[in-house]
């Protein structure tokens, strides 16, 4: 009987020693930077302003949800509630003149992170012409080149391969940008997010890739659905480094940013950050969220809340409480102005439909 014979000496040859750069390499490094200062040394004028634009979202998105209950706002309408310091504190740390950011559907927070107009934003909610897509992208498909955001997609985890187009046209054209691609802990299982982070760490393309965890993507929750539910450690086979931030602390979130956005910015290619946070309401609007119990959500909304967290540390400071309200007030004023904008503003015209298909005209 013939025995198996034993492998070659070729074949149990050793795989040559790691090169200097392997050793170097840590997907940690940023992490550890990270956790040496993990609040951004804000003024009490950058808080006071984190905490409008943040409370800005916040009366905007329950508005929008008013508005879509009134029929008002038609589709798939997915609010940002719970979420603010996410797009804030990372937003806040952008080049506007020269950085780009795209996203999913989800997506109202991050353009009111712009400083775009909420009459405009609020107008394309409702259908309207004088929307900032001109009534034609609605809640899910809002866009501006003029602000560099390209994007409300509704096609889940295809904003991170434009993502990575957009970095890409960074790079070739030398203008120093980056771009922040958003997706959620559900996209995160998507392949094409994982092609994008090969090429991306190939060409050492300028790009953040941030996953927004709210636990739950569309009703599950990442322990059902995700083998690895830490996000930031998906990059490890790509060698992209992680790291894994508080999002729902806008001044933890805006120190990171200025972590990750220095490594990138200096040329060394892909970061991948995961910001855990926490939606207050279901996916959509039509979600009733019994996936999760009514006791989690008061839970988060009592001891995470980031509006209420950036206001506590406002008064610990020295602020009057009195003047936070009044900037609550004037914030739902400005709000309730949107909403009158766009319910008196008229619906695209029949024309609309043949304009923005092609770039060039035929």
């Amino acid at each position: 009987m013939t025995s198996l014979a034993k492998p070659s000496k070729a074949r149990n040859t050793p795989a040559e020693p790691a090169t200097k750069d392997d050793e170097d390499f840590a997907l940690h490094s940023l992490q550890d930077d990270f956790e040496k200062a993990k609040k951004f040394a804000a003024s009490e004028e950058q808080m006071l302003e984190f905490y409008e634009q943040m409370l800005l979202i916040r009366r905007f998105e329950e508005r929008a949800g008013q508005l879509y209950g009134l029929g008002l706002i038609g589709g798939f309408c997915h609010l940002y509630i719970g979420q603010e310091a996410v797009a804030i504190g990372l937003q806040s740390a952008l080049d506007n003149d020269r950085d780009s950011v795209i996203t999913g559907y989800r997506d109202h927070g991050h353009m009111l992170a712009y400083g775009i107009d909420p009459n405009v934003i609020m107008a394309e909610l409702t259908g309207r012409q004088a929307g900032i897509s001109k009534g034609k992208g609605g809640s899910m498909h809002m866009f501006s080149t003029e602000h560099k955001f390209y994007g409300g997609h509704g096609i889940v985890g295809a904003q991170v391969s434009l993502g990575g187009g957009l970095a890409l046209a960074h790079k070739y054209r030398g203008d120093g940008g980056i771009c922040l691609a958003y997706f959620g802990d559900g996209a995160a299982n998507q392949g094409q997010v994982y092609e994008t982070f090969n090429m991306a760490a190939l060409w050492k393309l300028p790009i953040v890739f941030v996953v927004e965890d709210n636990q739950y993507a569309m009703g599950t929750a990442t322990k059902r659905s995700s083998a690895e539910t830490r996000f930031y450690r998906r990059g490890t086979a790509f060698r992209i480094p992680g790291m894994e931030v508080n999002g729902m602390d806008v001044l933890e979130v805006r120190a990171a940013a200025e972590v990750a956005f220095k490594y990138v910015r200096d040329g060394n290619g892909p970061v991948l950050m995961e910001l855990n946070t926490y939606r207050y309401r279901g996916h959509s609007m039509s979600d009733p969220a019994k996936y999760r119990t009514r006791e989690e959500v008061q839970d988060q909304k009592d001891h995470h809340d980031p509006i209420d967290l950036i206001k506590k540390t406002l008064i610990e400071g020295g602020r009057d409480e009195a003047e936070l309200k009044a900037i609550d007030k004037a914030i739902r004023a400005r709000v309730s102005e949107a909403a009158d904008f766009a319910e008196n503003s008229p619906e695209p015209d029949a024309s609309e439909l043949y304009t923005d298909v092609l770039v060039e005209e035929y």
